[in-house]
């Protein structure tokens, strides 16, 4: 029985070994992560110092996205998540070590590198360790897990802020997050094998994007615009909840793991079904609830609200990973890191323009944010159900 479940979703030795590595790094990281921007203000960074962490992190995460494909291809997947992890580790040693906003922003160009670089080793252990057939289901998992720590860190971390303070609570939110990413590399190096992984890395992304197919890049241009959308407000939802709306840091809490409470609730069913019949109806309805959260939250004034408002926020989750198996179904079979570290490369280069704009357009006012996010949400779905296609 336990093998026909483990079966059902996909679980192999590798994959569960990168589903625990996911909780110890995740928790750690969502339990100070959710709250930088309060941190910053505290520190007297301001509204720009915001966008410039947002939009820093965006442009960064980008450049890491493709040193990220390109290492996992170089070197296999364990190794690059090992180097990955102790990238992070030094990031959070520098935002416990300098209580500066300006410290914050360079230790973040350090823990930034667990979400962003290791994305493409993650999906390349995934398609590595699981046919096709359950290569949805396997991603789905990852992003399954993914929401534990997502849901549980930032009640945690609301915790130690009400306890210690905007100041002290996050900075002892980052050091737990040492302690768990240690413990992570611990648990990757016993449980994770090697195998075969080294393919002949593609270093130059002009080469790589020569041989993108059409289809990806179809998708590539729609996932652009829906990013906008994601992006230009992404920073200050916290701020909008925190400070426009009046909820407090453990009610912010609540309301992410509601958030992460609806995506966990989708992921299988639609993973079961995704892997069986087409993709694109799946990313289609994530995009245009991507489009409907800004106009959603503008209106939520009030705690019940926001917890509609994040319900649909858990609920974009419905195709997203659908849309990276499609990745790896259009990527050519000897580059599927790479591919993947190129796609997220040219998405996030170009979108972190979003994000540096976004504390602008909120200057000028949160309602200007929130309705050009709306506006980029709506023609990013619209092309994608024009021009959206599968692989063959």
């Amino acid at each position: 029985m336990r093998t026909k479940i483990f079966e059902f979703l996909g679980l192999k030795k590798n994959t569960f070994a990168l589903l625990v590595m996911v909780i110890l790094v995740g928790m750690g990281e969502r339990m100070a992560e959710r709250f930088v921007p309060i941190y910053l203000l505290a520190l007297g960074g301001g509204i720009l110092s915001i966008g410039y962490l947002n939009g820093a992190n965006n442009l960064l995460g980008a450049i890491y996205a493709y040193v990220g494909g390109y290492v996992s291809d170089h070197l296999g997947y364990k190794r690059a998540l090992f180097l990955f992890n102790l990238l992070s580790i030094l990031g959070y040693a520098i935002v416990v070590l300098f209580p500066f906003w300006q410290a914050v922003i360079v230790g973040s160009l350090f823990f930034l590198s667990w979400s962003a670089i290791s994305l493409p080793a993650t999906m390349d252990l995934v398609s590595k360790s699981l046919p096709v057939t359950k290569r949805t289901m396997g991603v789905s998992m990852h992003s399954l897990v993914r929401r534990i720590p997502m849901a549980l860190g930032p009640v945690v971390g609301g915790t130690f802020i009400v306890w210690f303070g905007e100041k002290d609570g996050v900075r002892l939110a980052f050091g737990c997050a040492i302690g768990l990413a240690l413990v992570s590399l611990v648990v990757q190096q016993a449980l994770i094998e090697a195998g075969n992984q080294k393919t002949r890395a593609e270093g130059n992304p002009l080469r790589l994007w020569a041989v993108m197919p059409a289809r990806l890049k179809n998708l590539l241009l729609s996932d652009i615009l829906i990013r906008f959308c994601e992006q230009i407000p992404y920073a200050f939802v916290v701020v909008w909840s925190m400070k426009i709306v009046g909820v407090s840091a453990v009610q912010f809490g609540i309301l992410t793991a509601i958030e992460m409470a609806t995506a966990a609730l989708i992921y299988i069913p639609t993973a079961y079904f995704a892997d069986r019949g087409t993709r694109k109806p799946f990313i289609v309805v994530t995009f245009w609830i991507f489009a409907a959260f800004p106009l959603v939250l503008l209106f939520s004034n009030s705690y019940i609200l926001l917890i509609i408002a994040f319900i649909i926020r858990g609920l974009k989750e419905f195709g997203e990973p659908t849309r990276k198996a499609l990745i790896l179904d259009l990527a050519p079979e000897d580059k599927k890191a790479g591919m993947f570290g190129l796609y997220y490369l040219v998405r996030d280069v170009i979108v972190s323009v979003a994000a540096f704009a976004g504390a602008y357009l909120w200057e000028v006012s949160p309602n200007v944010n929130l309705l050009t996010a709306f506006g980029f949400g709506v023609v990013g779905s619209v092309l994608y159900m024009i021009f959206g296609k599968e692989a063959k």
